[in-house]
C-alpha cells in the first residue's frame, strides 16, 4: 500500500475529519507528504476549524498510528480501494462527492463488471415484492447482470438472496463499517455475500452506522450501477432517494408497478408517472441496458 493511501485511511479514522476536510487537505498538498508535520494552526486555517479541534486532530494522527489498523484489516480480509486506483469504479468518479476510497470484503473484481443493476425497495415488502424479485433477478443474472443493493430488510435482502440462490453475483453497499453490520438479521447474508460477491462501505470497519449514512450510501448504490430498479416503495420510502440519486447521475430508473390502492406502490407508481420505465419483464430492463 502506498503512503498516500495509508494517510487517507488514517485521516478517515480521525474523529471530526470528513469528506470535505480530506478534500481541502488534498487540494493544498495532493500527496499529503507532510501530513504528520502539520501543526494545529495549519489544520485550523486549512479546514476552518477551532484550534482546540485542530489540536485534537493532530493528537489523533500522532498518538494513534495507522499501521496496527492496516494489519488488522488485512487479517480480516478487508482491502481499501482509493479513488485514484485503477480498480476504483469509473462510474463512481462522476459523482459530485465520490468516496475517497472503498473498503471491500469479498471479490473486488466485481467493481469492473460492466452490467451492474441496483435493486432497491421497501423494507416491509410483501409477497408481491418477493415474487417480482424471483421473476426478474434470475433472468437478469442469466444475461450477465450483477445485482447491487444495500443489505436492508425487505427488497434489498430478497435481491441479494435471489442472486446468490441462482449462482449470480451481488454487491452489498452498507452504511457504517463492516464490524457493525445492520440489520443484525442480515449478518449471515452478509457473510454469504463475502464468500461469492462483494461487501462495500466508504466508512472504516470500526465506524458505527449513523442515521445520515443510510441516505449517503444510496448515492453509491446508484452510482455503481447503469440503472436502478425500484420494487415496491411507499411515498416516503428511502429507496426513492436512491432513485432520485440515479436520475441526478443520469442513470436509468426502472419500476415495478403496483395496485393504485396499495401504499407500498405509491412511490413506484409516482416514479412511473414522472417518467421512470415501467417493468413488466426482465426484457424491459435488458433492452435499455444494452443501449447504455
Amino acid at each position: 500500500m502506498d503512503l498516500l493511501t495509508e494517510k487517507i485511511i488514517h485521516l478517515q479514522h480521525c474523529r471530526g475529519i470528513g469528506w470535505k476536510a480530506i478534500y481541502l487537505l488534498l487540494k493544498k498538498e495532493p500527496d499529503l507528504k507532510n501530513l504528520y508535520l502539520y501543526s494545529p494552526s495549519y489544520f485550523s486555517s486549512t479546514l476552518s476549524i477551532s484550534l482546540s479541534h485542530a489540536a485534537f486532530v493532530t493528537h489523533q494522527l500522532t498518538e494513534k498510528p495507522v499501521q496496527p489498523l492496516l494489519k488488522r484489516y488485512e487479517e480480516q480480509g478487508v482491502s481499501f480501494i482509493p479513488i485514484y486506483s485503477s480498480e476504483y469504479p469509473s462510474l463512481l468518479k462522476t459523482l459530485p462527492q465520490p468516496p475517497w476510497g472503498l473498503y471491500a470484503a469479498g471479490n473486488p473484481t466485481l467493481l469492473a463488471a460492466g452490467r451492474k443493476l441496483a435493486v432497491v425497495g421497501a423494507r416491509k415488502a410483501d409477497e408481491y415484492g418477493r415474487s417480482a424479485i424471483q421473476l426478474l433477478v434470475p433472468e437478469l443474472i442469466e444475461h450477465g447482470c450483477v445485482i447491487v443493493s444495500g443489505l436492508a430488510k425487505g427488497v434489498d435482502a430478497f435481491a441479494h438472496e435471489e442472486a446468490l440462490s441462482v449462482g449470480g453475483e451481488t454487491v452489498a453497499v452498507i452504511a457504517g463499517g463492516f464490524n457493525y453490520l445492520y440489520p443484525k438479521e442480515n449478518i449471515s447474508l452478509a457473510k454469504n455475500i463475502v464468500q461469492s460477491g462483494l461487501l462495500l462501505s466508504e466508512y472504516p470497519p470500526d465506524m458505527k452506522p449513523e442515521k445520515w449514512q443510510f441516505p449517503a450510501r444510496n448515492r453509491i448504490i446508484s452510482g455503481l450501477s447503469l440503472g436502478t430498479l425500484v420494487v415496491q416503495a411507499g411515498k416516503k420510502s428511502g429507496s426513492l432517494i436512491t432513485a432520485y440519486c440515479a436520475l441526478e447521475q443520469g442513470r436509468e430508473v426502472f419500476c415495478v408497478p403496483g395496485r393504485m390502492d396499495d401504499p407500498l406502490s405509491a412511490g413506484t407508481n409516482e416514479l412511473i408517472s414522472d417518467g421512470a420505465k415501467l417493468v413488466r419483464s426482465s426484457e424491459d430492463i435488458l433492452s435499455e441496458m444494452i443501449k447504455i
